[in-house]
């Protein structure tokens, strides 16, 4: 058995190993196996009765470990087995953490160690207080647009408009047990968190052909209850157009996008930001949206995982807990999916997700012929080729395949055949030398 997230093989016992068994219980537990090589074959060691008697105290004296200890043999060959569980408080040796990250230990700093702490005493950094704040610095006007909001969706009491606001942000869980306001409750009512909170606003940029060339740019600041509604309408009246179609006689206007996903995005976003790193930022291209935000996954999701029905795993539980009160955000992990199903409906591709430079980024396709999404579809370059050419002068015939693509007339009947089938192409009704391909959705 290889190595892994939760084994590890040591040929003979060394004191630094004692980071490896911190690791372990920083992390989710695992087995380290002493007299044993890297492919975990039993080597063997001959102070095993010493080791018996002194890992154990070793553990629990210099890490407040308790391990279970075990003499393992093979061929007349013994091994030491040594199990590690979880720990749900902080683990360090000498005052250095460090936690079992895939195959590797790594040491925890900065940033990364806060937050592993109060993750593991049960607090995360919303839930702290901020001591010079007041309640001068709470917007009412904001803490009556999310009791309306709340009132709407039935998931506040009746009687909550009735409460002073001080009372209400205790009810809501953001205050602290002495009376001071959480990080929560000034980012999502304060009048001014840029004051307390530097990244707490989202930029908006538009680019042309490449991210050197900046069109014009936005920053949109304020309390977090509002930030969703002040995107979208910057979005809306600066950023997106509204294609034009008709259905009979009726003339219909659609944002180039899914109003419903993108609106989904943004609050995931705003949600799930890690509030002390960068801030929230939205790029939108000629054929693309970008939204890049903040803050990795959870440990127990992957990318996968979002796009299906998953358990909600929020970063920050007090903001999120506003927004679903708030009627904004559902408590079931079903975003993501919805958005993949709005876009799909809209005959758009399915967004695509991906962790880029510490934070998750979203990409929205305006056009379903993108070359991206072709080759997704397993097109050839020849057919990529061929659909670029369909976008740019609306059809193209078998001779037209031939001569541009340079290929046989049988290759050229198989690659348009390939893209009918794959609904990327329709043939015309006329048939013979009078017959071509458009696309099956204009672009």
């Amino acid at each position: 058995m290889p190595e892994s997230h939760n084994i590890e093989y040591k040929s003979n016992w060394r004191d630094e190993y004692l980071k490896w068994i911190c690791g372990f219980a920083n992390a989710n537990g695992g087995k380290l196996y002493i007299g044993m090589d890297d492919k975990g074959k039993v080597s063997g060691i001959d102070n095993y009765n010493e080791l018996l008697e002194l890992l154990p105290n070793k553990l629990r004296d210099i890490l407040g470990v308790y391990a279970e200890v075990n003499l393992q043999s093979v061929n007349d060959k013994y091994y030491l087995e040594i199990i590690v569980p979880r720990y749900d408080v902080p683990i360090s040796l000498r005052s250095k953490y460090y936690v079992r990250t895939g195959s590797t230990l790594q040491e925890l700093k900065g940033p990364a160690l806060n937050e592993f702490i109060l993750k593991r005493t049960g607090k995360t950094w919303v839930d702290l207080s901020v001591e010079s704040a007041t309640f001068k610095d709470i917007d009412e006007e904001a803490v009556k647009f999310f009791i309306k909001k709340a009132l709407k969706s039935k998931r506040i009491a009746p009687d909550a408009a009735e409460e002073d606001t001080k009372t209400l942000l205790s009810n809501l869980h953001l205050i602290t047990d002495n009376g001071k306001l959480k990080n929560a409750a000034l980012l999502l009512f304060g009048k001014d968190p840029k004051k307390y909170f530097i990244s707490a606003y989202v930029k908006i940029g538009r680019f042309g052909e490449s991210d050197a060339d900046l069109k014009f740019q936005d920053v949109v600041e304020g309390n977090l209850i509002e930030m969703a509604d002040k995107v979208m309408e910057i979005l809306k009246s600066k950023y997106l157009v509204f294609p034009i179609r008709y259905e009979g006689m009726q003339r219909i206007e659609e944002l180039e996008y899914p109003e419903p996903a993108l609106r989904e995005a943004i609050l995931n976003a705003i949600v799930h930001k890690d509030y002390k790193g960068s801030t929230i930022q939205l790029s939108v291209y000629d054929d693309k949206l970008n939204l890049w935000n903040p803050g990795t996954l959870p440990d127990e999701l992957n990318i996968e995982m979002l796009k299906g029905r998953h358990p909600s795993h929020p970063r920050n539980k007090s903001i999120a807990d506003i927004f679903f009160k708030a009627g904004y955000i559902e408590a079931w992990g079903r975003g993501i999916s919805m958005m993949m199903d709005t876009c799909h409906k809209a005959g758009l591709p399915e967004p695509t997700i991906e962790e880029v430079a510490g934070g998750i980024q979203i990409t929205f396709l305006k056009d379903i012929f993108s070359e991206d999404y072709l080759k997704r579809l397993g097109l050839n370059e020849r057919q990529i080729e061929a659909v670029g050419y369909v976008k740019k002068n609306g059809k193209i015939t078998n001779r037209e395949y031939k001569a541009v693509l340079k290929v046989s007339r049988i290759t050229a009947t198989r690659d348009l055949s390939e893209l009918v089938e794959k609904n990327i192409l329709r043939s015309s009704e006329a048939k013979g030398a009078g017959s071509f391909y458009v696309l099956t959705i204009a672009s």
